[in-house]
């Protein structure tokens, strides 16, 4: 299953939440994999983000975050940069629909 979603950096906060990007703590990542998250990207333009991952069950994989400590201090150390704050318990804020592919 392929996954997109988008989020937006509050105004004057977009270099710090990139360079926390830079450096994503490990044990998030380890969860993030043992979720079964693969491909998983964030890109921006500007303030807006766009993100998108692959993985086989999205709600177990959501599930799985959700129960991750890791995860849950990620999401409130981003909230102070995000504009809408993810909810780790019901995933990426707003989900996009795939509309084309090309495989």
């Amino acid at each position: 299953m392929r996954v997109a979603f988008r989020l937006k950096v509050r105004p004057g906060k977009l270099d710090e939440y990139l360079e926390h990007h830079t450096k994503v703590w490990p044990e998030l990542l380890q969860d993030l994999t043992a979720a079964g998250y693969r491909n998983y990207s964030i890109f921006n333009d500007g303030n807006d983000l766009f993100g998108f991952f692959e993985c086989d069950d999205c709600d177990a994989a959501n599930a799985a975050m959700a129960k991750s400590d890791a995860n849950r201090r990620w999401q409130s150390f981003m909230s102070s940069f995000l504009e809408a704050a993810p909810d780790p318990e019901a995933g990426p804020t707003v989900m996009m629909q795939e509309v084309f592919r090309l495989d």
